[in-house]
């Protein structure tokens, strides 16, 4: 899930993971948001679980081993993990049986320690196995369009851009489009900076092998059948066709304030069909591979 701040990622995230366990899917989110905070209440789970930046052994800048994936974009070792050999302070269950991560966070890691591309290392390695299922894993990213230049996509199988109603979300819609678009070029990243030939070898491997598949277009906040069909204009003109809509809902709203479940049965319908349409593209390229 990407989009600019207050587009409502996380809104989306959980939505889509709630309509996943209602199919029968095993699910899992990760949150890769390095500095929002209390997205565990939402899932009715008391307490957050621990990041797995401490599972990984923390922050390259405060002397530990998760480094920035820009200045060494060196895979995270031994990033594969079965759930079941994972200690349970790393993850949580909500009572709907959707499995909660957090990637780690910046508020506490103190001055000179804001850089959060460590988070983004463990976004784009972090595979969960899960005996006897295979999961889905949901990835609520920070706002903006800076882990993507980070190389997070080019471990995802798609991705999900969370649109509202402002032109920053639109200029970002079209910034993300294009980013995938090169990305499935095998267009390569910038490595000016790196001196390593090994560094610069493994930055050019993992954009040519990146298996991203198609990027989808969500409208969220949304007001009015008159502002939905001015946003699609705007979108059309950026060769974007959203695949569905959720319109604004106060309780939503309410539920971030209070940190209580999102409870839209509108929202819910909403989301429904766009899984329907997720569903469909990926039994195709199934069939296809």
């Amino acid at each position: 899930m990407f989009g600019k701040g207050g587009a409502g990622k996380s809104t989306v995230t959980v939505l889509l993971a709630q309509a996943l366990r209602l199919r029968g899917y095993s699910v899992c989110v990760l949150d890769a948001d390095s500095t929002n905070l209390g997205l565990f209440q939402i899932y009715e789970i008391q307490q957050s679980p621990t990041p797995l930046m401490d599972y990984f052994g923390g922050m390259v800048f405060s002397g530990g081993a998760v480094t920035c994936p820009v200045d060494d974009p060196m895979p995270l070792a031994d990033a594969e993990i079965v759930l079941e050999n994972l200690d349970q302070e790393f993850y949580a269950k909500s009572p709907e049986g959707i499995i909660l991560f957090v990637a780690g966070k910046i508020g506490d890691q103190g001055p000179g320690a804001g850089c959060d591309g460590p988070v983004a290392k463990i976004a784009r390695d972090f595979r969960i196995f899960i005996q006897d299922e295979s999961p889905v894993t949901l990835v609520d990213f920070k706002a903006g369009f800076e882990d993507t230049a980070r190389g997070a996509l080019t471990s995802l199988d798609s991705v999900v851009v969370v649109v509202d109603p402002t032109t920053a979300s639109v200029e970002l819609a079209a910034s993300m489009k294009h980013m995938v678009e090169q990305i499935k070029a095998d267009v390569l990243p910038a490595t000016a900076h790196l001196e390593s030939r090994e560094l610069i070898d493994f930055a050019n491997k993992i954009f040519i092998e990146s298996k991203i598949e198609n990027i989808w277009f969500v409208l969220n906040r949304i007001h009015s059948a008159e502002e939905e069909k001015y946003l699609r204009q705007r979108l059309d003109e950026k060769g974007i066709e959203p695949i569905g809509v959720i319109y604004q809902a106060p309780s939503i709203s309410l539920s971030w304030l209070k940190g209580n479940p999102i409870r839209s049965e509108n929202a819910l319908i909403s989301i429904q069909k766009i899984l329907a349409r997720l569903e469909s593209a990926e039994k195709e390229i199934i069939e296809r591979n």
